[in-house]
């Protein structure tokens, strides 16, 4: 099934932990013109027998793809516990028509799952454009290793100087659009994402050492991930298809793959021993495309 994340559906600031409005005005504040809904996508009743991928490759044919193919452009949002694919509130009719055909569909109001219909939405739904060729953006895989952590809320004080001094003091060299495009041998990258009292956390193998391993949960293999950088340049958010860019080559190998999409550009986390398949596979894929 699908679900409408809580607050976001009626777009009630008092429901969301902290809403625009609270944040001053700033010259150095960019904000995009668009308001996003979130959906979480709770199973998938089609998956392939024998699939073993997990992250936003489980989710490619069934969900991403078909929003691609009716022009809905997404985030994505990948956490240590789940995915979330966030959509523009316009967007909303074309993402139920399109969906409804695979997935039950809800929206969660005061706790509660109200099931969402094609006829709620019915009056504001626009046909799909005629599909055309997706832009290929370059994607770039810098040297760095990744490691995609948990930590239990009630340690959270424990490391929250170091979380201060990481995400504020610790500066990575200002973007230089002149290099943009060569291949980067490091990138500094950083994730902390609080959902509903789950924490989750990406950051490099290096920056881990700084906190106290007792403190900070992985998977029981402890895996490695590197990163795809997708984007020469800041993508913006009205071009469709760049996630599936990623997602649909990674889904037909059966390669997991851990999502990020950010303000300028979008990054994918594969498993560090199949960087080298990603590569060759999305390599392929835009000879193919040319």
């Amino acid at each position: 099934c699908v679900q409408l994340w809580r607050g976001l559906w009626s777009q009630l600031p008092h429901q969301c932990p902290l809403s625009l409005a609270e944040l001053p005005p700033s010259e150095f504040m960019q904000v995009a013109d668009s308001t996003w809904l979130v959906l979480s996508v709770v199973s998938n009743g089609r998956e392939p027998p024998g699939c073993q991928a997990t992250g936003v490759t489980k989710i490619a044919r069934s969900v991403i793809a078909p929003l691609a193919e009716h022009h809905v452009s997404v985030l994505m949002l990948s956490t240590y516990q789940t995915d979330f694919i966030l959509v523009r509130e316009r967007d909303l009719p074309v993402v139920i028509h399109t969906l409804a055909g695979e997935f039950d569909i809800y929206r969660e109001e005061n706790g509660e799952c109200v099931p969402v219909t094609c006829d709620d939405v019915s009056n504001g739904f626009l046909k799909p454009k005629p599909p055309t060729s997706p832009t290929l953006h370059p994607v770039q895989s810098p040297q760095t290793r990744f490691c995609v952590l948990t930590v239990a809320p009630d340690t959270l004080p424990a490391i929250a100087t170091m979380l201060i001094d990481v995400l504020f003091y610790s500066h990575s060299p200002p973007w230089d659009a002149a290099t943009s495009s060569q291949d980067l041998d490091s990138i500094t990258f950083f994730s902390f994402s609080l959902i509903e009292g789950y924490i989750s956390i990406v950051m490099d193998a290096e920056t881990q050492k700084r906190f106290p391993s007792d403190l900070l949960l992985t998977s029981s293999t402890g895996e490695l991930w590197r990163m795809v950088r997708i984007g020469g340049q800041p993508l913006g958010f009205d071009e469709c298809g760049i996630v599936a860019q990623i997602a649909e080559p990674l889904a037909a190998a059966d390669i997991s793959a851990y999502y990020i999409s950010t303000f300028n550009f979008d990054h994918a986390l594969v498993p560090e021993e199949g960087i080298a398949e990603v590569i060759q596979l999305l390599q392929q894929r835009q000879e193919n495309s040319r």
